[in-house]
């Protein structure tokens, strides 16, 4: 009776969570990764405003509603309506960056130590059956019960309510009955913060700690459990968030806290493979993929003549004869994310599927070879293979039955499988020492000779970095290639012409599967020592924002994304307080600013450029007479529409 209790205390706080993530994905049809931070915020308030600022507990939850749901509105201020038009991915990473200024600005006001957050209500003052309960779990899911039936009122008796279901089933007819639908958007993200920072509040009452860093797996577990009940659906998201939480109540009382992770996922994964569309939602029937389009339309990728291709090659091969130590330490990690980030590009840029759970892959690489070295004497060379080898087939194995889904779900089915390896690795010490990870990691030896040194180690992954772009960009130039672009382009037609979309996509996905392991097993003799936190969701998500930002079309664009956030914060290292924050606002500027990725074609610097020469840009006008030999006419058209 205590587990089913803990865990209906725990449930109705990711119910609160889920039915916020589910209210804004019905609405938006947009994932939003910034509601973990709200829901931190929330805890962090909570313990500040009934702590040092001294007010009572009927003081403090007003005020964490009304500032987490301030919160939402600015999220969708900065993040959504800026990119109202954008394909789904980019609001995603949009709010994936705003949710790290969040979490940063909240550990520069209230300090990075754990808080302790007193409960207003006893916790054991009642008995029952021979079991002790407190006010305080009837208060959280009384609470819960509450804030979810007022918004089933809101949703279904007012005028308000009828508006944002009229969104949520379709903006366009909504937008032409004369419904606000950004006004309504906006609305759902007011509401679904308030709804985490209340959770927030619970929480924190209910474990007495809080941190600004409890944001991110929690905002998870609420996604899990929005999954599981249907994205998209409030009912679903209270059952989702209920089932999750006594599912871990239970693991955790019978094999220890170091499950929870485990279940989470491992359930989030097992409903996409039963019931894909959740326990109360519909399986999608979209024609159209909304986590991919990625900036296609906005700009092609820049093609490097293959002379400047080498040449660049050789200055960077060229590198460590001028640079230090430390410039180099920093630019092998740039070419191993590099390399990690090329598994993006080849399920995604290339086969249309956006996958957000490549650290599992990565996980898989760097443990396989890891665990090959040091337990079994193997040599670098042939567990590096065996590390590409074992994370495409599992990756594959993992995520095949949910290949036939469409929509977010194949994304949230990679992210959950990434998440899932992770988790595994922390509950499997026999094989992976569990949290205290492998030690003592032995350098590589090539010919004989240990690359020991920073200078060797940098040409290595520069090396294998440059022989993987080529692999990929040889890849994209073939059959399969062409193959893969129509897949992206048109799913029905590629169908119709008796392609099997699904197949190609795994295939694809597999490949980059393959391409992330081979960067684990280089990671792992980078670092020489890893652990599962290492491989959590958001080193899954920088591989996608690292492969978005330089160009999702092309491997080259890889590099540059790599170089952008994985370089560029080594630069900010002597504001090491400040990095995460800085990378944050450097995510979403560009996001905002150049959402079609550093390495593709700019038509206003291509203007200007043609202009700095002294040549017509195409946006200029063309005299026809100019054109016609000895005409004198002068008919002006735009340039190109002759």
């Amino acid at each position: 009776m205590d587990i089913l209790l803990a865990g209906l205390v725990g449930g109705s706080a990711y119910a609160l969570i889920a039915v916020g993530v589910s209210l804004v994905f019905g609405v938006s049809n947009i994932v939003n990764f910034a509601h973990g931070a709200v829901f931190a915020i929330g805890a962090m308030l909570s313990w500040w405003l009934s702590g040092p600022a001294g007010l009572p507990i009927w003081l403090v939850a007003p005020a964490v509603i009304a500032i987490t749901g301030l919160l939402g509105w600015a999220v969708y201020l900065l993040a959504v309506r800026p990119l109202r038009r954008a394909p789904g991915i980019a609001v995603l990473l949009a709010t994936f960056a705003v949710g790290v200024i969040l979490d940063n600005l909240s550990l520069k006001i209230f300090g990075a130590q754990t808080r302790r957050l007193e409960s207003a209500f006893p916790r054991d003052n009642f008995e029952l059956f021979g079991f002790r309960f407190g006010t305080l779990s009837l208060v959280i899911i009384g609470v819960s019960l509450v804030c979810v039936a007022a918004l089933a009122w809101l949703l279904g008796r007012t005028k308000t309510g009828r508006a944002i279901r009229a969104t949520s089933q379709d903006q366009e007819a909504a937008q032409q009955m004369g419904i606000p639908v950004e006004r309504i958007q906006a609305l759902s993200f007011v509401i679904a913060s308030a709804l985490g920072g209340i959770a927030g509040l619970l929480v924190g009452m209910y474990t007495s700690n809080v941190s600004p860093g409890m944001g991110f797996l929690a905002g998870l577990q609420g996604f899990a459990a929005a999954t599981i009940g249907g994205l998209g659906s409030i009912a679903g998201a209270v059952i989702g968030g209920l089932l999750l939480g006594v599912a871990e109540a239970l693991g955790v009382s019978l094999w220890g806290d170091s499950v929870r992770q485990l279940i989470t996922f491992g359930s989030l994964l097992l409903v996409l493979w039963i019931r894909p569309g959740g326990l109360l939602g519909r399986v999608p029937s979209i024609a159209s993929e909304p986590m991919t389009g990625t900036f296609f339309g906005a700009g092609k990728p820049l093609r490097l003549p293959p002379w400047l291709g080498v040449a660049a090659a050789a200055v960077l091969a060229l590198l460590p004869l001028i640079a230090s130590d430390y410039f180099l330490r920093a630019g092998s990690q740039v070419w191993i994310y590099a390399l990690f980030a090329l598994s993006i590009t080849l399920a995604g840029g290339f086969a249309g599927q956006i996958v957000l759970g490549q650290a599992g892959a990565l996980a898989i690489g760097a443990y396989t070879s890891a665990i090959l070295v040091t337990r079994y004497d193997w040599g670098f060379w042939p567990s590096f293979l065996a590390a590409g080898l074992a994370a495409g087939v599992l990756q594959v194995i993992l995520t095949a039955p949910t290949w036939r889904l469409r929509g977010h779900y194949v994304s949230m089915a990679t992210l959950a499988a990434g998440a899932f390896v992770a988790a595994l690795a922390l509950n499997l010490p026999e094989l992976t020492a569990g949290s205290r990870g492998i030690s003592a990691i032995p350098r590589p030896e090539l010919f004989g000779v240990r690359l020991g040194s920073a200078d060797s180690m940098y040409w290595l992954t520069l090396g294998l970095l440059l022989v993987g772009v080529v692999l990929v960009l040889r890849l994209g130039s073939s059959r399969l290639g062409r193959v893969w672009a129509a897949v992206r382009e048109d799913e029905v037609a590629a169908a119709s012409a008796g392609l099997h979309p699904a197949s190609y996509k795994s295939l694809a996905f597999g490949l980059g599967s393959v391409l992330a392991g081979f960067a684990g097993a280089l990671y792992a003799v980078q670092v020489t020592f890893i652990e599962p936190k290492q491989f959590d969701v958001s080193l899954s998500v920088l591989a996608v924002t690292i492969a978005i930002l330089g160009g999702l079309r092309t491997p080259l664009g890889a590099i540059v994304g790599a170089a952008v956030l994985v370089g560029v914060p080594e630069l900010f290292r002597p504001l090491a307080d400040w990095r995460l924050l800085l990378y944050g606002v450097l995510l979403l500027a560009l996001i905002l600013l150049r959402p079609q990725g550093v390495w593709a074609d700019s038509p206003w610097l291509r203007e200007r450029w043609a202009r700095l020469r002294g040549r017509p840009s195409e946006r200029d006008p063309v005299h026809v007479g100019d054109a016609a030999a000895g005409g004198s006419d002068s008919a002006v058209v735009a340039g190109g529409e002759r």
